[in-house]
């Protein structure tokens, strides 16, 4: 359904939101300089390292530059999606294999009551951050809209180039809403759309995973946006 030429159907309004974060997100990042991209603003930051200098254990990448992943766990902050995942049928094991961990962490995440103890996860770079997002991003498309066999982890070629960074992944965001804007009403609702690896989307609608990138997009896209702030505060550099 359209009212005067605004789409109100359930794909509009995601693609509406997707378009407005996006643009948002152009603005903020328009005149991002090398140094500022690499810039880490603490010691023991995350960021994209040479392959001989990564300092995670489980760093990734397929060429020179790779980048900083450490041991996997549950977040606190998802001990309230574990439990979902449970109570929705999926057996210890599967859940384990949906967050990359032993069936014994996911026991003791089951067993835990109270308030959990708040994360302390890295400071990450804006290289880390949108180097995440396009990676994200790239497993998504493949693994809905692709060939479905790539391992995710080896679809983006990372850079220390901002301009390079940015050209790639704009091209790739571009090519996401596109494939997104071709979706019908059913694919919307088909659970198992998206058959992204390590990840829980093919438990859900596609119209759910949908949301959950949209709100991936822009949460990273406003830690980028302070981390801008800070350096122009620090530094000087102009605003953007």
């Amino acid at each position: 359904m359209e009212t005067e030429g605004v789409r109100t159907d359930r794909l509009g309004l995601l693609l509406d939101h997707f378009d407005q974060a996006r643009e948002m997100a152009a603005v903020r990042l328009t005149g991002l300089g090398d140094e500022e991209y690499l810039w880490e603003p603490v010691p023991g930051c995350w960021s994209i390292r040479r392959r001989g200098e990564a300092a995670t254990p489980r760093a990734y990448g397929p060429g020179e530059w790779v980048l900083d992943k450490g041991a996997p766990d549950i977040p606190a902050s998802e001990y309230a999606e574990v439990a979902r995942q449970a109570a929705g049928g999926m057996t210890v094991a599967r859940i384990a294999e949906d967050w990359s961990v032993g069936v014994e962490r996911v026991e003791e995440v089951l067993a835990h009551t109270g308030e959990p103890e708040p994360d302390a996860p890295p400071v990450t770079t804006i290289a880390w951050r949108l180097g995440h997002l396009h990676s994200c991003f790239a497993g998504q498309w493949e693994w809905t809209f692709g060939e479905r066999r790539r391992e995710p982890g080896l679809l983006v070629d990372f850079t220390p180039s901002a301009d390079l960074a940015l050209e790639r992944f704009w091209a790739l965001i571009d090519r996401w809403r596109e494939s997104v804007g071709a979706l019908t009403e059913e694919q919307l609702d088909t659970v198992g759309l998206s058959q992204y690896p390590h990840s829980n989307d093919a438990d859900y609608p596609f119209a759910a995973v949908l949301t959950g990138s949209c709100l991936e997009f822009i949460h990273h896209m406003a830690e980028i946006g302070l981390l801008r702030d800070l350096w122009r505060a620090r530094f000087g550099a102009p605003a953007s």
